[in-house]
């Protein structure tokens, strides 16, 4: 077994292949950041704006069905409980 992942890694110990890996690494994720594209500040504060709105609305919507629903339970265990 031990054979096997020493032939794996080119005849090296793990420890000594870690730098060349690592660079590797480095120099990949360099490459895929050169590709990325980064929104503008203009674009960054209009998507911001959209989602506190969003937020915003949810959130009230999400409040005003918890009151219409709690307060429907309740009349509901109001009138069970005095008969």
């Amino acid at each position: 077994m031990a054979k096997a992942i020493a032939a794996a890694a080119g005849d090296q110990p793990e420890w000594k292949a870690a730098p060349q890996r690592l660079r590797d690494f480095l120099k990949d994720t360099r490459s895929e950041m050169r590709k990325v594209i980064w929104p503008s500040r203009s674009e960054v504060e209009s998507t911001t704006t959209v989602v506190i709105v969003t937020v915003f609305f949810f959130a009230a919507y999400f409040w005003l069905v918890d009151k219409v629903i709690g307060t429907a339970i309740e009349t509901m265990l109001r009138k069970l409980i005095a008969h």
